[in-house]
């Protein structure tokens, strides 16, 4: 039996750091937008190259492991050294892999990255998005817990069938959906969403499924379609979170950002490694913030993961007030 199986994307990360980049501002009616400019038709160097695992799949199924759960992964894998890599990667990382293996390319991300830090990322999907219903070993899940990511196209077909299974097995799901499936709107999602017990999700992403709102009323908005419990991360402002009793309010503290790449998954996971562990909404928090912070301040989606040990050093540490108020 796993504490959780983890369902989304894999990707190889490739970092490129660079000097020779400018920012450029364009401001109009619909507001300001920062464009990472490069010298056209130049060679550029690059002053650091570094190649990692990415992916939601992934991130979260390594920062589930490092915290003491006993894990799996289950998404789709091509064939070559990429995906070679990657599941080398989380052999290492004690997690069991449940993927099928298609012909392809595993998904591939490049993360431009600038001496200020500002990060563009060119990603390729490859065969995430492939994964097909026929593909899942339906036998082997045997789980508390799934956590599903993004999945687009035939992958989201099988989420939703994943989802279905979950409902049918009183598996829990814990959903954390993208920009890329949440501007297609709440009809899309539907049928994910109503089967959620622990919905995360970013202010934008919470915006596009159900409206602009006061925060509050996408909080009320979002929990009417099924989750029992609703987040909503919006950077370094404040995090809300609502269960069937309370609304509960916490601000990050301030960190320098040195690379925010996989710190949502951070959070999301760490949040369900809290209830997980102790069914306590501030627990989850504080851990949350803890091991999102970790990966702020280094490169690398999963390079400072905590263990449960260090993230609770980390969280003795932590300046951060709850608020909590009653429905």
């Amino acid at each position: 039996m796993y504490d959780v199986i983890t369902v989304g994307s894999s990707t190889v990360d490739v970092f490129a750091r660079t000097r020779f980049s400018e920012i450029i501002k364009i401001i109009d009616p619909k507001g300001e937008t920062d464009l990472l400019a490069f010298p056209s038709g130049s060679k550029i160097l690059i002053d650091e190259l570094e190649f990692t695992t990415g992916g939601g799949g992934t991130n979260t199924a390594v920062a589930l492991s490092r915290l003491g759960h006993k894990v799996a992964f289950l998404g789709k894998l091509g064939t070559g050294t990429n995906s070679d890599f990657i599941h080398k990667n989380l052999k290492k990382e004690k997690i069991q892999l449940l993927c099928a293996h298609g012909k392809g390319n595993a998904g591939y991300s490049v993360i431009l990255d600038t001496l200020e830090h500002d990060r563009t990322i060119l990603t390729y999907k490859g065969v995430n998005d492939e994964l097909r219903h026929e593909d899942v070993p339906y036998k082997k899940l045997k789980t508390k817990w799934f956590y599903f990511c993004s999945m687009l196209e035939e992958s989201f077909h099988t989420l939703e069938r994943l989802a279905e299974f979950a409902q049918q097995h009183k598996i829990k799901i814990a959903f954390n959906p993208s920009t890329y499936l949440a501007e297609k709107g709440m009809r899309h999602l539907k049928h994910v969403i109503s089967r959620t017990e622990l919905l995360i999700l970013n202010k934008e992403e919470a915006c596009l499924l159900v409206g602009k709102e006061p925060i509050e009323g996408l909080l009320f908005k979002l929990k009417s379609l099924g989750p029992e419990i609703v987040v909503i991360t919006d950077g370094k402002n404040d995090l809300y979170v609502i269960d069937k009793k309370h609304i509960y309010t916490a601000k990050p503290p301030f960190v320098k950002v040195v690379d925010a790449t996989g710190a949502g998954d951070a959070f999301a996971s760490s949040f369900l490694c809290g209830i997980l562990r102790k069914n306590d909404i501030e627990f989850a928090i504080k851990l949350g913030i803890a091991n999102a912070q970790s990966v702020i301040m280094n490169y690398g989606a999963k390079n400072i993961l905590l263990t449960f040990k260090e993230a609770m050093k980390a969280m003795k540490k932590l300046k951060v007030k709850i608020h909590k108020k009653k429905i």
